[in-house]
């Protein structure tokens, strides 16, 4: 059961002590037809939690685990870079430096501090994230850190209400200014990536939101599954 039932300004706040992941508890809100549009699902901890192609995240207490639903009945692909953004300037807000590695994780010096996983079911988008507070994973593919090896007196309901904030506005902006703010702060712009295991240039994004890339005369527009950085 959840811990409470809280309504924050315009927004339904689930939150638990700890369930297997909020994305799949979102997915179930939708199936049963109790999904509303701005619920937030958040736990303290998560036994199942998961990222991209179904990648364990692993979800110790301490942290930032949140799935917000909206209405959506289309696919937005420049979604993510809004979402990312949001987190990004969520991080900027506490006084840190953060860095976007295509397409939504965000880093701070190098290390992953935060990840996204974009879904959608039915006429709903579903929009987990997982930002590191007070503690960070040991992952064998990449190094991670968290927001109080820098801000000590973070806590989750500060960063989530400040997310939250950041999400509203980034959501409604022009994707020109999305587009502009993250390609300020992605890593690798105008530098060597992989695409289909060649060398290209990342030039940066277009107004529909795919990846420019350029092998030499030629320029590729690619919505990025193909790319590595």
């Amino acid at each position: 059961m959840p811990r409470g039932n809280i309504r924050l300004d315009t927004y339904k706040l689930l939150s638990f002590d700890k369930i297997s992941s909020t994305q799949d508890y979102a997915h179930d809100l939708i199936a049963r037809g109790e999904a509303h549009n701005k619920t937030i699902v958040t736990a303290l901890a998560q036994s199942a939690g998961r990222g991209r192609y179904r990648r364990t995240w692993v979800s110790h207490h301490g942290n930032l685990y949140a799935s917000f639903i909206y209405k959506s009945p289309e696919r937005d692909p420049k979604l993510s870079y809004a979402v990312a953004v949001a987190i990004a300037e969520t991080l900027i807000s506490l006084g840190l430096t953060p860095e976007i590695k295509w397409p939504n994780d965000v880093l701070i010096k190098g290390k992953k501090i935060s990840g996204v996983l974009i879904e959608y079911s039915q006429n709903f988008v579903i929009i987990g994230v997982g930002i590191n507070i007070k503690t960070c994973p040991t992952v064998k593919e990449y190094k991670t850190t968290k927001i109080n090896n820098f801000v000590k007196d973070a806590d989750i309901k500060d960063v989530l209400s400040i997310l939250i904030k950041e999400l509203d506005k980034w959501r409604r902006v022009n994707f020109l200014s999305v587009r502009e703010r993250w390609m300020d702060m992605a890593i690798a712009i105008n530098k060597i990536i992989q695409y289909h295991g060649k060398p290209m240039e990342l030039i940066g994004l277009n107004e529909d939101g795919a990846l420019v890339l350029r092998d030499g005369s030629r320029y590729i527009l690619t919505y990025g599954d193909e790319i590595s950085i």
